[in-house]
């Protein structure tokens, strides 16, 4: 089991290695997000990201693009947003990173009313990125999605994704599971339904309302039982802390608490 953080995109990505070094991080998730982890400033400096890494004993898990409409209704923002995807998998790769996280694509605006428009957008998208990783050896693990995503957010969705995208694993993301699911029967189900596609984790803690990022322990999940079904699903890959408190010590609580409960379940 490797556990790991994300780096927060407005500081230099060089002193976020630094600081979850010193926090005794195995891996830094870098979220690929401008302003100061854009793929051309990545691109620019890959070369002292890639040593900081290896003088710090850390692997590498790569987040692509949160910020995007890879299925908006106007084409130039969309294939601005697909042209984004595809040069930050390719400086990705450039990094050595074995995996990235993928969002799939949100039913903005107008979005919501065409919904199978959306939909299509979304299927082709998914086409040219898994085409492209397959080409440069990185497996896309899909991330879960709150409902206001529309698309991505429950079981049923992943089933159909799944079947039509067979090489496409999983990021289980805890807090996007528990919104709107008082009783926790969506993160169950996916860990119940697609134990051997989850490669990766996402976790964090919320109260079912919004995700809030909050420590383990903080919100409502029951993280003692997902612990229990994970090791059921055989699963021991990484675990990232997406725990957001300017208090950095609660990255380290959190993974310990984790650490603890799969020792201890």
């Amino acid at each position: 089991m490797q556990f790991g953080a994300m780096n927060f995109p407005v500081a230099p990505v060089l002193d976020e290695i630094e600081t979850f070094s010193r926090l005794g991080f195995d891996y830094l998730e870098l979220t690929m997000d401008p302003p100061m982890a854009h793929h051309r400033i990545l691109a620019s400096n890959k070369n002292a990201i890639a040593q900081a890494l290896k003088t710090h004993g850390m692997g590498l898990v790569c987040h692509l693009p949160t910020f995007v409409t890879t299925a908006d209704l106007t084409e130039s923002l969309r294939q601005a947003s697909v042209m984004e995807m595809h040069e930050s998998l390719a400086v990705a790769a450039e990094l050595g990173a074995g995996k990235v996280v993928l969002h799939p694509s949100m039913a903005g605006g107008m979005g919501a009313f065409v919904l199978d428009v959306v939909k299509g957008y979304t299927f082709d998208f998914f086409a040219e990125m898994v085409d492209a990783a397959d080409r440069l050896g990185v497996t896309i693990c899909l991330e879960n999605m709150f409902p206001r995503n529309r698309l991505g957010v429950e079981p049923d969705d992943f089933k159909e994704i799944f079947n039509v995208f067979p090489t496409l694993k999983m990021t289980l993301d805890t807090g996007h599971a528990n919104i709107d699911d008082r009783r926790g029967r969506r993160l169950k189900t996916f860990v119940d339904d697609f134990g051997p596609r989850i490669c990766h984790l996402h976790i964090s803690d919320n109260k079912g309302r919004v995700d809030d990022h909050l420590a383990v322990g903080q919100g409502t999940i029951k993280f003692a039982d997902l612990v229990r079904r994970l090791k059921g699903a055989g699963y021991d890959k990484t675990i990232t802390l997406e725990v957001f408190d300017p208090n950095r010590e609660m990255l380290v609580a959190s993974r310990e608490r984790i650490r603890a409960l799969f020792q201890d379940n």
